[in-house]
């Protein structure tokens, strides 16, 4: 089965050429390559990460509705740590950049 998990991108940076950024996962940060990506992504939005590439950009609701299938997933006993991960981010407050109004 191929999984991929929407995040948020926390920071951005050029490593040697390459776009990668810090991705949060509901409270769990990882590197993420973002070259499928660049040029459509800023931090604070919502991407697709399958394997450590982010593969889409999605919107903050469709990032929540994606949490909450993991939720469901999550009662099937082989895939419980995903309502740790669900869980997490759907509690994790989205901030806005400054001057942006909600």
């Amino acid at each position: 089965m191929c999984l991929g998990i929407p995040g948020r991108i926390v920071a951005m940076r050029d490593d040697a050429g390459m776009q990668t950024g810090t991705v949060d996962f509901g409270g769990v940060r990882r590197d993420v390559c973002l070259e499928y990506v660049a040029g459509d992504v800023a931090v604070g939005d919502y991407v697709v990460v399958h394997v450590g590439f982010a593969i889409a950009k999605v919107d903050e609701a469709e990032a929540r509705r994606t949490f909450d299938i993991l939720r469901e997933m999550s009662r099937l006993d082989e895939l419980d740590w995903m309502a740790d991960v669900a869980d997490r981010a759907a509690s994790v407050p989205v901030p806005r950049p400054a001057g942006e109004s909600a």
